[in-house]
């Protein structure tokens, strides 16, 4: 009798060991059905979208619901996430809201005196567990549109409160969700690994529709990648894909789940992807723990045999709706194309030092994803004040920044080192400024991808341009566009009779700057006088002056 029982027992625990866990579920943050704009891990640039966007109706000003017990940690205001709130939640998530449009209670009253006395519209407020708990529930903000926000939405990350992972919320709301749509892919691409194999007889990387007509071909070692998307009921938005398995002749290559991710490992998402595609091969350098290689190979595939090789795509969301895609590539011997020349070799595994005249690059380990087989040149013209200087043919991520120091031609340099900055230079010849500080003559920045650099002077102030300026006493609504062509606005200030009045970005997307005139500070049925400030990234710096009537 008790050796039955000691069996029964042993069959429970491991069946509960292997029946899935279901997610917690988590009180929705609207009392509206559910619809996304966005999902979590969408390939964004140079970066995975971090939780869910909720659509709001088209509106502004609806509750947002705490989804458990717990309390506010932090309320801020920032120009790329407009109005945040932070939320630690007792059940070993936390949480952070974006796009509000307000805090509720005293809490709006605490923000708006924060920014005047601190004389800035970004502020943050960091409170202690015991001054705002929140219930399972309970309206803690207003959805809204404000900063990087291209129409009404609430974005939710949600995280592991014991590692600070980024977690996918969306299994948490399985039963408000509508969603029995399967992914689909756009396009497959097949790439050969250089010097070792190739692709329809050549060296570059081939795309092709997911049911292509013509014959694939290929000969050594390969990757495969695939451009797909996910899709919802009653939404025209598509979405990331939760789950990528591609198998080749029945057995398993390489497995990308779209889960959790650290914020450490957010750039990594260069290293996976060719633009709009998925790579099914992980780079030596590539840490991003979403990616799984069935075999020492990282995803390659060994071409041999004058066969066919079937490939199997299975494409899964988060909430188990599934679609494969087949395709065939015909092994066909062909001499392997040697990898092209270059000046040098970066190694992803070792500290790398570039020098040439008037410039020094140290890209230290860690930095680069695969090694890097170099393609330098430098040139200049009479009026430059520095040598342009070609990193390599084709813009390169680097995981983190990494430091450039390129000197200034003595004979050309002004004196006010202020007005220099580095520049990102495109094939066209576009200049892009990514900073820089002047140090002994040279300018010293921290750059993020091999490209082409070069030295630039910025002495044109900002320019501001009033926005409806017959209205403002009507609206009471002061609003400017203000731009910059090189070096961008770094900060700006307004006052009116004198004292600071708050300017502010509610909407990063409209470039417009804001403030809406407070009858608690100023006196109302009278002129007034305005000033407004707006300084680039050299310390150029324009103002605009007006009275006007409110």
């Amino acid at each position: 009798m008790k050796n039955t029982s000691y069996l029964l027992l042993l069959l429970l625990f491991c069946s509960a060991l292997l029946t899935p866990v279901k997610a917690q579920q988590l009180v929705p943050p609207f009392d509206f059905p559910i619809a996304l704009s966005g999902n979590f891990g969408e390939l964004r640039s140079n970066h995975f979208h971090g939780g869910l966007d909720f659509k709001t109706q088209g509106t502004v000003n609806r509750p947002v619901r705490a989804q458990a017990d717990g309390y506010i940690q932090r309320f801020r205001v920032t120009h790329g996430s407009g109005y945040v709130l932070d939320v630690v939640y007792h059940n070993g998530y936390s949480a952070i809201y974006r796009h509000l449009n307000a805090f509720v209670g005293e809490a709006s009253r605490r923000i708006e005196e924060l920014q005047y006395s601190s004389e800035s519209w970004e502020v943050e407020l960091t409170c202690s567990p015991e001054e705002y708990p929140v219930k399972a529930g309970e309206v803690i903000a207003m959805s809204g549109n404000t900063g990087y926000s291209f129409g009404p939405h609430l974005h939710l990350d949600l995280f592991e409160s014991a590692t600070g992972d980024y977690i996918d919320p969306l299994p948490h709301f399985a039963e408000s969700v509508n969603d029995h749509t399967a992914p689909r892919a756009d396009g497959i691409m097949l790439f050969p690994r250089q010097g070792r194999g190739s692709v329809m007889g050549g060296t570059q990387a081939k795309r092709f529709p997911p049911h292509p007509k013509q014959t694939l071909t290929a000969w050594g070692w390969i990757g495969a990648g695939i451009r797909a998307y996910d899709y919802m009921e009653g939404v025209h938005n598509r979405f990331g894909v939760h789950t990528v398995v591609l198998s080749v002749d029945g057995r398993e290559v390489f497995r990308s789940v779209v889960d959790r991710f650290s914020q450490a490992e957010q750039r990594y998402i260069n290293a996976w992807t060719d633009g709009p595609y998925m790579k099914s091969v992980i780079d030596p350098g590539n840490r991003l723990r979403m990616l799984h290689a069935a075999d020492v190979n990282r995803g390659w595939v060994l071409i041999n045999e004058e066969r066919p090789y079937h490939f199997v795509y299975t494409l899964s969301d988060a909430l188990g709706n599934h679609s494969q895609v087949r395709f065939t590539v015909h092994g066909k011997s062909c001499p392997i194309p040697e990898a092209p020349s270059s000046d040098r070799l970066f190694r992803w595994n070792e500290t790398n030092v570039l020098q040439l005249p008037g410039m020094q690059l140290v890209v230290p380990r860690g930095m680069l994803y695969d090694d890097v087989p170099l393609r330098t040149a430098f040139h200049t013209d009479s009026t430059s004040v520095a040598y342009t200087y070609q990193l390599h043919d084709k813009p390169i991520p680097l995981h983190s920044g990494c430091e450039l120091r390129i000197a200034l031609r003595r004979s050309l340099a002004q004196l006010d080192s202020t007005k220099y900055y580095v520049a990102s230079v495109a094939r066209n010849g576009t200049l892009s400024s990514v900073g820089g500080r002047y140090q002994q003559g040279e300018l010293v920045a921290h750059i993020r991808q091999l490209g082409t650099y070069t030295v630039a002077i910025d002495t044109v102030p900002p320019v501001i341009t009033p926005v409806n300026r017959a209205s403002w006493s009507r609206t009471g609504r002061i609003e400017f566009s203000v731009k910059d062509g090189a070096t961008g606005v770094s900060s700006y200030r307004g006052e009116i009779d004198g004292d600071y009045a708050l300017f502010g970005k509610p909407n990063l997307v409209s470039g417009r700057i804001v403030c809406t005139f407070d009858a608690k500070r100023f006196t109302k049925g009278r002129q007034h006088h305005l000033r407004f400030i707006a300084t680039d990234a050299c310390g150029n710096s324009a103002t605009y002056e007006t009275r006007f009537y409110y």
